[in-house]
C-alpha cells in the first residue's frame, strides 16, 4: 500500500488516520444538524408565522431582478 518507509512512518502516526475521522465526523454531524434544522425546527416556525414555506425564500444579491435556481 505505502512505498516508501518515510510515508509508511507518516501514515503510522496517526495524523492521516485522524484527519480522516474528522472529516467523517464533521460531515455526519453537519447532516444531521441540517435535518434537525430543515425539519423539525423550521416547519414549526413557518405555521407559528402565518405558514411561511421557508423554501420559497430567498435574498437576491445580484443587481438583476431574475433569480435562475438551477
Amino acid at each position: 500500500m505505502l512505498r516508501g518507509r518515510k510515508q509508511q512512518k507518516f501514515a503510522l502516526k496517526g495524523s492521516m488516520i485522524d484527519l480522516a475521522v474528522a472529516v467523517i465526523i464533521g460531515d455526519a454531524v453537519g447532516k444531521v444538524i441540517t435535518s434537525l434544522v430543515g425539519d423539525i425546527l423550521m416547519p414549526p416556525i413557518g405555521l407559528l408565522l402565518g405558514r411561511v414555506d421557508f423554501a420559497s425564500l430567498h435574498i437576491n444579491l445580484s443587481r438583476t431582478s431574475a433569480c435562475f435556481r438551477g
